[in-house]
C-alpha cells in the first residue's frame, strides 16, 4: 500500500472514530433526525413536533443503554 493508501485509511479511521466513536446508536440517531428534518422540510408544524421528540427519544435510549452496561 502506497502513501496515498495509508493516508486514505488514516483519514477514514479518523472520521469513523470522530463521528461514531463510543456510541454508534447516537450517530444512527443523528442520521435519522437529519433525514426526518430533510423529509419534513415543507411540513413545518409536523417537523417542529417530531424532530425534538426523536432527539429526546434517542438521548433517553442512549442513556438507558449506557446505564445497563455498568
Amino acid at each position: 500500500m502506497g502513501a496515498v493508501g495509508r493516508w486514505a485509511t488514516a483519514f477514514g479511521r479518523f472520521w469513523w472514530d470522530f463521528l461514531v466513536g463510543d456510541t454508534p446508536e447516537l450517530f444512527a440517531g443523528v442520521l435519522v433526525v437529519v433525514a426526518t428534518a430533510l423529509v419534513l422540510r415543507h411540513e413545518r408544524v409536523v417537523a417542529v413536533v417530531l424532530v425534538p421528540l426523536e432527539c429526546a427519544a434517542f438521548v433517553v435510549a442512549s442513556a438507558y443503554r449506557g446505564r445497563r452496561r455498568d
